[in-house]
């Protein structure tokens, strides 16, 4: 007897499932835990790990990502709303821009900001800030090139009959923009935002390039150092263990807020 639809979709469901777990046991099973035990997960060289890890590597990641997300986000906005300016300078600026920084990895925008930058204007690097606020600018140019495309598309998403609205009671260009066009823009770019959130937390790791002091160590350089020092990579274990800590919530409440805002619309 042939199975109806929802017969074959549960059948399949549960034949996926059942490989799945076919799969992690055979995994379990076959590694060879004494051998990897000891390589990543001792207790001891993670143990030595606290508290600088949290105090020093964490601390400076979340702090990295923070700065260098509300500067592109501010740079993001203006970038955005020079493309789509009806001047023509403005436009070339901005996409230029854009394209460029969107077109090269972030690495070698961070290595040409910290490294390059000094030696091609004769300043030496601590006259422009250090490795690290050096560091930090190179990520906060690649940011806002995105953050500006994501910007400009959630500006235009918004019903022109706003703007038109707007304009109908006597509001300048200038007000529409910012106090209508914009706050319902945002609204709808709130989740891409908190994934860009999430990229740059990860993007941080990049800043060793510019080179670093014990203090200003973010989660992978710090966790790097410390498997050199300890031959073991235990610690980049750990490093992966609190960037997971922080970016799954990241990415569940920007699943939620995907979620509420397909339900609003």
């Amino acid at each position: 007897m042939a199975l109806r639809r929802t017969q074959r979709q549960k059948l399949y469901r549960y034949v996926v499932y059942a490989v799945l777990i076919a799969v992690v046991l055979w995994a379990i099973v076959t590694t060879d835990w004494s051998r990897i035990g000891p390589l990543f997960f001792d207790p001891e060289i993670a143990a030595k790990m606290f508290p600088g890890i949290i105090t020093t590597a964490l601390v400076n990641t979340l702090w990295f990502t923070a700065v260098a997300f509300a500067g592109g986000l501010l740079l993001g906005i203006l970038l955005a709303l020079l493309k789509m300016s009806s001047i023509g300078p403005f436009r070339w600026i901005a996409t230029a821009w854009i394209e460029l920084f969107r077109g090269l990895p972030a690495i070698m925008t961070i290595f040409a900001i910290s490294q390059v930058l000094p030696i091609a204007t004769g300043i030496s690097g601590q006259k422009l800030g250090g490795p690290v606020v050096l560091g930090l600018i190179g990520l906060v140019l690649v940011a806002s090139a995105y953050m500006a495309e994501t910007i400009r598309a959630g500006l235009q998403a918004v019903p022109k009959g706003q703007t038109e609205a707007a304009r109908s009671l006597g509001m300048s260009p200038f007000k529409t923009t910012f106090w209508i066009v914009v706050p319902q823009g945002f609204r709808i770019i709130i989740p891409p935002l908190t994934n860009e959130f999430v990229l740059l937390l990860k993007d941080t790791s990049l800043l060793f390039v510019a080179g670093s002091f014990i203090w200003s160590k973010e989660l992978t350089n710090f966790a790097k150092d410390a498997t050199t020092q300890n031959q073991n990579a235990t610690p980049l274990v750990m490093a992966a263990i609190l960037y997971l800590i922080v970016t799954i919530p990241l990415t569940r409440f920007t699943a939620y807020l995907e979620r509420r805002m397909g339900n609003q619309r």
